[in-house]
């Protein structure tokens, strides 16, 4: 039997079992605002826990129960490597029991144990690895001069197995002033959720190949990483000079918009009617807490009614700023700038109906003609934006339903809302598509 010995017991984790679980247990009895989904593919730091332990909590406690066998890609600290390896150990000693090694899958990987001796990427996962899933066999996986693209392709050749579950150990920014590394790690952030990872920098993470390589993959398959959390070591210690930066995300097997229909509808509405109603002068506008998936970049409409009957809509076609922000500000706007109505009166407030449109990234439609045009727009699904100079102008889907599904109408009323002719046609006209998943109270 070959064991690994801690290298890191006493360093980056208590080396006594029962302080260990203890700190565990704290971290577990502070994770409040997880939904009630299970994903088997979390991003997770990998510094002392003092530091980033509560933040990888957060993220284990979104994996998949079931899971038998847990993946971990983590990139070498120590040892100068080329692509990636594994290790011929049967187990990874924890205070709290060893890790078994699936000795099978290993091989399909180069053997290096040297590499392994003293990295601690690995080694930090372990704990919260036994403390989840006891029973759990790991595949650990180093890398270092790497194609993210092969982490990619590793996952998806074990992806069809659904008892395996694989975790991307990797911190964010290094020893950066902490303004500008919660700038560089709001930015990691972004390119990682919008799947838009090709100018990624290897400076950016410490473990940027693994974790280009889960957001590869889960374009590929159109799935979504859906952010748990951001914080940096000043939080801990109060040293602001040079940090270290920790995200956490999971992967959730289909939209942002879907995810957070089915988890956070009535959150959403509260933050806007709180919004409105703050307007309204009814209070002071607190949401005393809410999930970090509503800080990720969002675009969204707001829709008023009252007795069925429109009262106001405004909305960001694309999204520019935070979901939450985004939410508050296109409520507020609904009810008291949309120019086709007067500002909403506190009367008219209790009947009050609020729906909201989660707009999906717009695409470019490529056409030569209007034909053309028509032929590759698909009623009730697509939203539309036409763009021209000046010209410009939105239609949600639920649009359709005022025309009957008729495109030819659609588009010349679009037209003419963007103050174009119905026959206005260029060859800079620009049209995008999106879709969109609406939320009502």
């Amino acid at each position: 039997m070959k064991i690994k010995k801690s290298s890191i017991a006493g360093k980056f984790y208590p080396s006594d079992k029962n302080q260990l679980l203890a700190m565990l247990d704290d971290f577990y009895s502070c994770v409040n605002d997880t939904s009630e989904y299970f994903s088997r593919a979390i991003i997770v730091p990998h510094a002392g826990y003092v530091f980033s332990g509560k933040l990888a909590m957060q993220g284990y406690k979104y994996l998949n129960p079931a899971t038998e066998r847990i993946f971990i890609f983590a990139p070498s600290h120590y040892a100068k490597l080329f692509g990636c390896v594994s290790c011929s150990f049967d187990e990874f000693q924890t205070p709290l029991g060893n890790c078994l090694v699936d000795i099978k899958i290993v091989k399909d990987f180069e053997i290096n144990d040297e590499a392994f001796q003293n990295e601690h990427s690995i080694e930090v996962q372990l704990p919260f690895i036994k403390y989840f899933f006891p029973n759990a066999k790991i595949v650990p996986i180093l890398y270092g001069c790497e194609d993210y693209k092969n982490i990619a392709e590793f996952i998806k050749k074990y992806w069809n197995d659904k008892t395996n579950s694989f975790v991307i150990s990797s911190d964010l920014s290094h020893f950066y002033p902490e303004r500008e590394a919660i700038k560089i790690d709001s930015y990691t952030a972004q390119m990682i959720e919008s799947g838009n990872i090709q100018n990624f920098d290897v400076e950016q993470a410490c473990g940027a190949v693994g974790v280009c390589g889960i957001v590869e993959f889960a374009k590929s398959l159109n799935f979504n990483l859906v952010r748990i959390g951001l914080t940096n070591s000043a939080k801990i210690t109060g040293d602001s000079s040079k940090v270290v930066g920790y995200g956490s995300w999971f992967l959730y097997e289909g939209s942002l918009a879907d995810y957070l229909k089915i988890f956070y509808s009535d959150l959403i509405i509260d933050i806007c009617k709180k919004s409105i109603s703050s307007g309204l002068q009814l209070g002071n506008f607190e949401i005393n807490s809410y999930p970090s998936v509503i800080e990720e970049a969002g675009a969204c409409f707001v829709t008023l009614k009252i007795d069925g009957e429109l009262r106001g809509c405004m909305g960001s076609a694309i999204a520019h700023r935070s979901l939450i922000v985004d939410l508050i500000e296109n409520a507020h706007s609904a009810a008291f700038k949309d120019p086709r109505f007067e500002p909403l009166s506190l009367d008219e407030f209790k009947f009050l109906e609020v729906s909201v449109s989660i707009l999906s990234s717009p695409s470019r439609i490529s056409f030569s003609s209007e034909v053309s045009l028509l032929e590759k727009i698909t009623p009730y699904e697509d939203g539309l934006i036409i763009r021209d100079g000046d010209y410009q102008a939105v239609y949600l889907p639920v649009v359709w339903e005022y025309f009957g599904g008729n495109k030819e109408r659609f588009l010349k009323s679009l037209k003419l809302k963007a103050g174009m002719s119905e026959d206005y046609f260029s060859d800079t006209m620009q049209v995008f598509r999106f879709k969109a998943i609406e939320i009502s109270q």
